[in-house]
């Protein structure tokens, strides 16, 4: 949404050393004031990780400005531990959702909960500054959605949350294959699969898997229609204890 308001993804900015983030979005928004009304809204990344307001920036710093998301590689350690998080611009298909189911659980997993979000012909929640646009398609059908994603922060995000899961839940074996780029009405956009000796857990870890995917990671949802498209979703959390203990 931001890129298209200021007509570029990315840009170098000469500050000087140990300039904060808020200074730093001071010195974009002053070359492109079109963004101002967005900082109510916006977090920050620095180099990959969400960082707050008054961080300090060196010399190199990749600082990204996340506008309201939608709401990647695999790692296995040992035969007890298997993390796949990716994103795809492939169909979530039934291959992948039998090749998950032969090869996240173990036999010492009793449960495994698969939960699988798709497109649907009805608008979800439009980001901040989208309304106008959004009241325009009001009672229009949806025709399918366009996902972007900031790729190396979401496989961070993805790899923190898999890591609560296992402190949270105890769960070991987890998927989280997420699209990119168009996906149409009734196509899946998202599968999360979770492998545990029990259902509660398994259950427990999928929902907060998507719940915390939608609220953190930095990918960003198009809703388009016949006559034009609209940016749905909410501020970026930074972190889980952001929700819990209104922290971050």
């Amino acid at each position: 949404m931001l890129r298209e308001r200021a007509g570029w993804r990315q840009r170098d900015l000469e500050l000087a050393d140990g300039t904060t983030v808020e200074r730093a979005w001071q010195a974009v928004a002053a070359q492109f004031p079109a963004l101002t009304a967005y900082r109510s809204v916006v977090r920050f990344a620095r180099n990959g990780r969400y960082v707050g307001a008054d961080e300090r920036l060196a010399d190199g710093d990749e600082l990204a400005i996340i506008p309201p998301v939608a709401g990647g590689g695999s790692d296995a350690s040992d035969e007890a531990r298997l993390v796949r998080c990716e994103l795809t611009a492939a169909p979530i298909d039934d291959g992948l959702l039998g090749e998950l189911r032969r090869t996240l659980p173990t036999t010492a997993d009793g449960a495994l909960v698969l939960f699988v979000g798709q497109t649907r012909e009805t608008p979800g929640t439009p980001a901040p500054g989208e309304e106008a646009e959004a009241e325009r398609h009001a009672g229009k059908r949806v025709t399918g959605l366009d996902y972007e994603a900031f790729d190396e922060m979401v496989l961070a995000v993805l790899a923190d949350i898999a890591a609560e899961i296992q402190d949270r839940f105890g769960v070991q074996r987890l998927a989280i294959v997420h699209r990119t780029g168009p996906v149409g009405l009734g196509e899946a956009s998202v599968v999360i699969a979770a492998a545990a000796a029990h259902r509660g857990a398994a259950f427990d870890a999928c929902r907060y898997a998507i719940e915390e995917l939608k609220a953190r990671a930095p990918i960003w949802k198009r809703e388009q229609y016949a006559d034009g498209s609209v940016w749905v979703g909410a501020p970026a959390r930074q972190s889980a204890e952001e929700e819990i203990g209104g922290k971050g």
